[in-house]
């Protein structure tokens, strides 16, 4: 795969507390260019975010490590090291400019398909904050070249 590439992350977010469909979340989808590097057989994935409403920056970093194991830290205005490992509860302060959470996610599926040319990740977790379930979550990620890629929308 190229360094420059470009990263596709849809998520869902089902609230803990509610059955009913209209209960339910819209998907949030994310396409942005973004660096890649494999290194010792870790793959990485660099890429800015905007902070909605602020000029702020967000420096995110995607560490996927074989089939088990992705982490999401995330630098600037919010600070987090999320770690989601197949069948496992990692905890992880989130820090925001309104205050900070403690943020547990249990992995209860994850997929990773890597390919020459792309990557592609499925997590589906569960969340909770300051120990309170929040929601069921899926989050979809595709990681192309920019250049003869197969891009597409995950949702």
């Amino acid at each position: 795969m190229t360094k420059d590439v470009l990263v596709s992350i849809s998520g869902l977010h089902q609230d803990a507390m509610s059955d009913l469909p209209e209960d339910n979340n819209e998907p949030i989808e994310v396409v942005t260019p973004a660096s890649y590097y494999c290194r010792n057989g870790k793959h990485y994935v660099i890429y800015d975010e905007l902070m909605e409403g602020t000029p702020e920056v967000i420096k995110n970093e995607i560490k996927i490590t074989g089939n088990d194991s992705l982490e999401i830290i995330k630098r600037g205005s919010a600070n987090s090291h999320m770690v989601f490992e197949k069948n496992r509860k990692n905890l992880t302060y989130y820090q925001t400019p309104y205050g900070q959470m403690l943020v547990g996610v249990n992995t209860k599926n994850m997929e990773v398909k890597v390919t020459d040319k792309n990557i592609d990740v499925s997590l589906d977790y569960e969340l909770d904050v300051n120990h309170e379930p929040m929601a069921d979550c899926t989050i979809k990620m595709n990681i192309v070249s920019r250049t003869g890629g197969d891009f597409s929308l995950n949702l």
